[in-house]
């Protein structure tokens, strides 16, 4: 396996119950958990994590179904692939590690398994950052034709009788390619390297059923999480940071900052200059703004246990 990440970060397969998740550390510090999206794995980080590892001990992970990741059976229900499981899975690896308290970083399903995560283990979860998007459910009840053909694959992915995964294993790298260069605007260009990588994981039909899985579940058993969390009135208690691509989808259709609020007590945010891949294509600015963040809440936090 090829990857742009210097040879300080180490990998290692971690066994959390019924799958094995690939995760890759480094550095030293407060320990902070990095979660990728769609159509991806932990090496959309590559050009964050090493700035981070100065000051932090970096966790990346390839969420279940993708990278180099277990890709367990599917189920009627969706569950093996709800945000649930996902995000139980992240807080196993992190036990494992031996990391009881830590941060949490998403972008897109990454954030969306973040935000599961925060809201499950609010005793773990000591600060929360997510990347590019709005809530699940709060997306769902905005539904319109702007968003039915600015995000399209929500319901192409979600379709069933295997009809994304015979059209995407037709011609995988031209899915990847196509689907990530139609959602970048500017900023700095996305690594070959880390696309052949994007490119190589989904060659593998078990990848692509997976991550169309990952989709099912959120039209289904994760809204169905999500509205028991609203009739009991849960919430986000940890800070919570939202940066957005301006120039994507999200910037340019939602009020990012209003759309949180009543999912988190504590928000703080900004939009950064790029499209959908943030930490791909405005890695200073994002890793300028978490680094900011997690100073604040995760030492300061840190420095108050003690």
């Amino acid at each position: 396996m090829t990857v742009p990440l210097p040879g300080t970060f180490e990998q290692r397969s971690v066994e959390v119950g019924e799958v094995t998740i690939n995760t890759v550390t480094a550095g030293s510090g407060p320990p902070v958990l990095f979660l990728h999206g769609y159509p991806q794995s932990h090496l959309i980080w590559h050009q964050v994590a090493p700035a981070l590892a100065t000051s932090y001990t970096v966790v990346l992970t390839d969420l279940r179904g993708y990278g180099d990741s277990s890709k367990p059976d599917s189920a009627p229900d969706h569950a093996p692939y709800s945000k649930r499981a996902m995000a139980t899975d992240q807080h196993r690896v992190m036990h494992a590690l031996g990391f009881d308290r830590y941060a949490v970083v998403g972008h897109d399903r990454g954030a969306r398994v973040a935000h599961r995560l925060a809201l499950d283990f609010p005793d773990a979860v000591l600060a929360l950052a997510v990347l590019d998007i709005v809530p699940t459910s709060y997306a769902f009840s905005q539904v319109d034709a702007t968003f039915g053909l600015g995000y399209y694959h929500w319901f192409f992915l979600a379709a069933g009788n295997g009809i994304p995964e015979r059209l995407i294993g037709h011609d995988p790298e031209f899915w990847i390619r196509a689907h990530m260069t139609g959602r970048h605007h500017g900023g700095t260009a996305l690594d070959e390297a880390a696309i052949d990588e994007y490119v190589r994981c989904f060659t593998d039909p078990r990848t692509i059923h997976a991550s169309c899985e990952d989709y099912r579940a959120a039209a289904s058993i994760d809204l169905e999480h999500d509205a028991a969390d609203a009739a009991d009135g849960r919430k986000l208690t940890c800070p919570t940071l939202l940066l957005w691509g301006a120039h994507g989808f999200v910037g340019r259709n939602y009020d990012v900052m209003s759309a949180w609020r009543d999912y988190a007590t504590t928000i703080e945010g900004e939009p950064l200059p790029c499209d959908h891949y943030v930490p791909e294509e405005a890695p200073t600015e994002t890793t300028s703004r978490l680094t900011s963040f997690l100073d604040k809440h995760v030492r300061r936090s840190e420095a108050t246990s003690v």
